[in-house]
């Protein structure tokens, strides 16, 4: 850590040291189609179809950013069962990146750990400022920046991690630390922007 302080969110992927499946690595984009709409049902906004007094609600879901805002300002509360489901979606979300990303090639779970291994604590409220979360959105703006251009460069690091797995079969360890620290970096903004999980500015860093 080089005297630094843990920042409150971590993630962790473990590198695959052997062979990555070359079939399900060319076909990826196709491959992960089915994950990726049980993802969207689960995170997308709520869609009714049929009359407005008889519709049925076929998806629901997402971060509950703002209405954990309004509890901690209200009540200086963060429900537990909403910040377990914040988390889960968090991982389940993760884990398809890291699919997607071509970091491993076990196909994701909804609920198993995997080879992606993120920790964030349940934070103590009463140590939580209950007005910070109505602007941390838009105090996080310089990372989305920074965060804009980085991602830029991890697409073009997994294109390039793509075309040599093909020959080799290996992801290149400097693509792969690179897309997980943009990944990790990700996750921290995401933390204290949206999760709302501690007051602590994220690092301008990628390295944990």
């Amino acid at each position: 850590m080089n005297g630094l302080e843990q920042y409150p969110a971590t993630l962790d992927i473990d590198y695959p040291d052997r062979d990555l499946n070359r079939l399900t690595t060319f076909f990826r984009p196709i491959v992960v189609i089915p994950i990726a709409i049980i993802l969207a049902l689960v995170t997308g906004p709520t869609l009714r179809v049929g009359a407005a007094d008889r519709g049925i609600a076929i998806e629901a879901g997402g971060i509950l950013a703002v209405a954990t805002a309004l509890m901690l300002l209200f009540r200086r509360k963060y429900p537990r069962w909403w910040f377990d489901w914040n988390v889960a979606l968090v991982n389940f979300t993760t884990r398809v990146m890291v699919y997607l990303a071509l970091l491993h090639d076990d196909y994701p779970s909804t609920d198993e750990e995997q080879a992606v291994h993120i920790t964030i604590p349940y934070p103590d409220t009463s140590a939580l400022n209950r007005w910070l979360p109505l602007v941390k959105w838009l105090l996080a703006i310089p990372h989305y920046v920074v965060l804009c251009f980085l991602g830029i460069g991890a697409i073009v690091s997994v294109v390039v991690a793509w075309l040599v797995i093909l020959f080799t079969g290996r992801y290149p360890r400097p693509l792969f630390d690179f897309v997980v620290g943009v990944l990790r970096w990700w996750l921290r903004v995401g933390a204290y922007a949206f999760l709302l999980t501690t007051d602590r500015y994220p690092p301008f860093r990628r390295t944990p």
